[in-house]
């Protein structure tokens, strides 16, 4: 990340914790889609960060215009909300089919969200897609004078 002043003598990557902390505490989330013909779309949506397996879990309706896109193209981005110390996640996001595995996500969901959310149900998220995000690659930016040209960093995630 050359343009960004990473190769100045001060920088110094930020840890993978600095990142993490952010994904785990953000409270809104944007994801980007594009569609098969190429049109991007995004949006915000609530969603939780699994650190452990560096994945991310979020919801949404059936026919929203982001799983249109996710099922034709399943690359996708994810950021936290945060201009200032922003994190960007590339990679894709698939539904979750496995029942087992989709209740683990709907607590996940259900502990963060609903001391905020009174109204919030298990059910709810039942009902709707709930897409497993995959990263390749991170980025993250931290957008004050005295920290953007000798902090920026990326990371990159191994397949499994």
């Amino acid at each position: 990340m050359s343009d960004y002043g990473v190769d100045d003598p001060g920088w110094e990557a930020l840890p993978w914790s600095w990142a993490a902390e952010r994904l785990a505490g953000n409270r809104n989330f944007w994801v980007v889609t594009v569609s098969g013909d190429g049109r991007p779309h995004a949006l915000p949506v609530w969603g939780v960060w699994d650190n452990e397996e560096h994945r991310f879990a979020f919801s949404c309706g059936p026919n929203a215009r982001k799983a249109r896109n996710l099922r034709s193209n399943p690359a996708a981005v994810v950021m936290n909300d945060d201009t200032v110390e922003c994190v960007s996640i590339e990679g894709r996001a698939d539904v979750v089919e496995d029942d087992d595995r989709r209740e683990s996500w709907i607590v996940r969901y259900m502990t963060k969200y609903a001391p905020i959310q009174a109204d919030l149900s298990a059910d709810f998220l039942r009902a709707n897609l709930l897409f497993e995000f995959v990263p390749e690659r991170a980025f993250a930016v931290i957008e004050r004078e005295d920290e953007f040209a000798t902090r920026a960093t990326r990371w990159l995630f191994g397949s499994d």
